[in-house]
C-alpha cells in the first residue's frame, strides 16, 4: 500500500483540493509540505501528536516536511476554536517557545542533508510594511467571504477583533512565502483550519498564475487533536518535566473503549494488517489493545526504555499496589503539623483535587483509598513517618494516582 492510500486507510484525510495531484506527489515523493505549530507554550502537547506522526510517515516515504514555527503568528494568535481573544506573549517568551519546540520536533522528524526544514515566519511577517502588504495581499480577499470562515463564526457573538481578522491573511502570506523561497507545494492543518488553507492556496494562484502549483490538505488534526491533547486537569505535554513518561503512558492506557482502536490506527506505526485484526477484539481485549497504545506512542516521545518502565510501573501499580515510576508528590516538613497531614490536604497539595471541599466530598462518597485501603472518614491522618521511603499510594477513582512520599 502507497503513502497516500495508507494515510487513507488510517483515517487522516479529511478534505482535499486536488486529490489526483496530491496522491501523485506523495507517493512519488515529490511533496515540500508543511505544518504550522504557534509557540502558544513552551512545549508541545498530544494535541500536536498527529501532525508530528503525519511528518514522520510522509518523510519516511521520500517527501519533504517543513515545520513552519509561527513566531510572526504568534503575536497574534489563531482565533480558531476560541471563545476569547488569547492572551499576548512577549517577543522574548515567543523565542524561548520556538526553540523548546525545535528540540522537541526533532525526535520526530530528520533534520539533516536537507531532508526537512525548520522556518520561523517571523522571517518574513515581522518585516512587512503594512501599506505594501494590503496592496499585494489585500485585493485578493473577500471580506464577505472571510466572515462566513468557520474559524471566525463562534467569535463574531462576541466580539472578533480586527487583529486576530488578520490572521487568515497572515496564514495565507505564509503558504506563498514557503512556496516562493522553499518550492512548497502543500499544506496540511487541522480541518478548523480548512478557510485558512484554502486563502493560501488561492493566494498563490491568484498572484503567480494558473501554473502555479499549489494544494491543500486538512486533517482530523485539531478537532481529533485538540480532544486527545486535554484532560480534566489541562494538556498532556510532551515535555518529560512537565508530563513524566508514566503520566503519559497512563493518558493512553486510559482512552475510552470506543477510542483505543481508532487511536492505534491513526497514532502508531503498527502495519495496518495488525491493527485490522484487532477491529474484532472487545472486552479483555481492549485492555491489551490499550497497552499496545500507550506502549507504542510513549516510545515514540520518550524512548524505548521509559516505555518499559511505564509500562512495568502500571502492571505493578495495579497489581501489587507500588510502582516506583508513577507520579510522585513530595511533602516537607512545612507541609505537616504537629508531625500528620490529613487526607483532604494531601488530596490537594498532590493536584488530585482543586480545593479542600472538592476532597472532602471525594473521601465521603468512597472515591479515594489509600495503599488499596478505601475510607470514608476526611478526618484521617497519616504521620511523617508513614511517608518514608516507598511512601504510599492514594488513589482518587480508578484513574487518577499519586505515590505520596517525604522529602529526604
Amino acid at each position: 500500500m502507497q503513502i497516500f492510500e495508507e494515510l487513507k486507510a488510517r483515517g487522516l484525510l479529511a478534505q482535499l483540493t486536488d486529490e489526483e495531484e496530491i496522491r501523485e506527489l506523495v507517493n512519488n515523493g515529490k511533496a515540500t509540505f508543511y505544518i504550522g505549530f504557534d509557540p502558544t507554550a513552551d512545549s508541545l502537547h498530544v494535541g500536536h501528536f498527529m501532525a508530528l506522526c503525519l511528518m514522520k510517515r510522509l518523510q519516511m516515504a521520500g517527501n519533504k516536511p517543513i515545520a513552519l514555527i509561527g513566531g510572526g503568528t504568534g503575536y497574534i494568535g489563531d482565533p480558531s476554536g476560541r471563545t476569547d481573544m488569547r492572551s499576548m506573549m512577549t517577543p522574548e517568551i515567543i523565542e524561548h517557545n520556538c526553540e523548546c519546540f525545535k528540540k522537541q520536533m526533532s525526535k520526530f522528524i530528520d533534520f539533516s542533508d536537507g531532508k526537512a526544514l525548520m522556518v520561523n515566519n517571523a522571517d518574513w511577517l515581522l518585516g512587512l510594511n503594512y501599506v505594501e502588504l494590503l496592496r499585494e495581499v489585500g485585493p485578493h480577499f473577500s471580506v464577505n467571504r472571510m466572515l462566513t470562515a468557520e474559524c471566525y463564526k463562534q467569535r463574531m457573538e462576541k466580539g472578533l477583533s480586527f487583529l486576530e481578522f488578520n490572521y487568515m491573511i497572515m496564514q495565507s502570506y505564509d503558504f506563498y512565502m514557503l512556496f516562493q523561497k522553499y518550492g512548497c507545494n502543500m499544506q496540511f492543518g487541522g480541518d478548523d483550519q480548512w478557510s485558512n488553507m484554502l486563502g493560501g492556496t488561492e493566494l498563490i494562484r491568484r498572484k503567480l498564475g494558473k501554473d502555479a502549483y499549489a494544494m491543500t490538505i486538512t486533517l482530523l488534526l485539531n478537532s481529533e487533536g485538540k480532544k486527545m491533547g486535554k484532560t480534566q486537569k489541562g494538556a498532556v505535554w510532551l515535555d518529560p518535566n512537565k508530563t513524566s513518561p508514566f503520566e503519559f503512558y497512563q493518558y493512553w492506557r486510559n482512552v475510552g473503549d470506543a477510542d483505543v482502536l481508532r487511536c492505534i490506527r491513526m497514532l502508531t506505526f503498527l502495519p495496518l494488517e495488525q491493527i485490522d485484526e484487532m477491529d474484532h477484539w472487545e472486552g479483555s481485549q481492549l485492555n491489551k489493545a490499550k497497552e499496545i497504545l500507550a506502549f507504542e506512542l510513549t516510545k515514540l516521545v520518550h524512548g524505548e526504555e521509559e516505555a518499559n518502565k511505564a509500562m512495568e510501573s502500571a502492571r505493578a501499580l495495579f497489581s501489587s499496589g507500588n510502582a516506583a515510576q508513577m507520579p510522585t508528590t513530595t511533602l516537607s516538613g512545612d507541609d505537616l503539623t504537629d508531625g500528620k497531614i490529613d487526607i483532604v490536604s494531601i488530596l490537594v497539595k498532590s493536584g488530585l483535587v482543586s480545593s479542600r471541599s472538592e476532597g472532602r466530598r471525594a473521601v465521603e462518597q468512597g472515591g479515594v483509598s489509600v495503599d488499596g485501603e478505601k475510607g470514608t472518614d476526611f478526618k484521617m491522618e497519616y504521620a511523617g513517618d508513614q511517608l518514608d521511603g516507598d511512601g504510599m499510594i492514594v488513589k482518587r477513582g480508578k484513574k487518577n494516582f499519586r505515590r505520596i512520599v517525604m522529602a529526604k
